[in-house]
């Protein structure tokens, strides 16, 4: 059986990706990404018209991803609660230092709907928690508390040390347990 060769969307999310990541989303040139497809830059634009709708695309992606890393950890979870997972899998995005989220203010000049599926998954997220945790003011907790260090890891304002947000991380893993 052949493997499943992956659409031109998905060559170019899989290297703008990449490119964000060596460069920093700031300075993703639709040129180097297109390239790294293996893509013409019209290619690029029937996919994703304008830089902003690729930031998005990967996003929507990234989101994506987090949702079915989510399913899986909770599947087979041996006795790891929802919120646990939640907090494990979002510890697992602070481990290294994020390029500049400067990229993300343009985005949503040029397109104000770019946060929305965002916030569509943060609250779909939250209500899923909700409905699987005994907990309300834990969840509100750990949630609000793994959404601010994720803001001070991308805004890179984070005033934390390591061992600091481990201690974090510790705590909020407790609090997610007594569920």
């Amino acid at each position: 059986m052949k493997a499943r060769r992956a659409n031109s969307r998905e060559r170019i999310l899989a290297a703008a990706a990449d490119v964000a990541r060596e460069a920093g989303p700031g300075s993703l040139s639709l040129d180097a990404v297109a390239s790294r497809a293996g893509v013409s830059k019209g290619g690029l634009l029937y996919n994703f018209p304008t830089k902003a709708k690729l930031m998005q695309g990967l996003v929507e992606d990234y989101l994506k991803a987090f949702e079915q890393a989510l399913e899986t950890r909770t599947a087979d979870a041996g006795g790891e609660t929802p919120l646990e997972a939640y907090i494990r899998l979002s510890a697992n995005d602070f481990e290294e230092p994020q390029p500049s989220a400067s990229w993300i203010f343009s985005a949503i000049a040029e397109d104000p709907d770019f946060l929305t599926p965002i916030k569509s998954f943060k609250r779909q997220l939250f209500e899923r928690l909700k409905g699987e945790t005994n907990d309300l003011k834990a969840l509100l907790v750990c949630f609000l508390a793994i959404e601010g260090l994720r803001s001070m890891n991308l805004f890179d304002s984070d005033v934390l040390s390591p061992d600091e947000r481990r201690l974090l991380l510790a705590s909020l893993l407790e609090i997610a347990k007594v569920n």
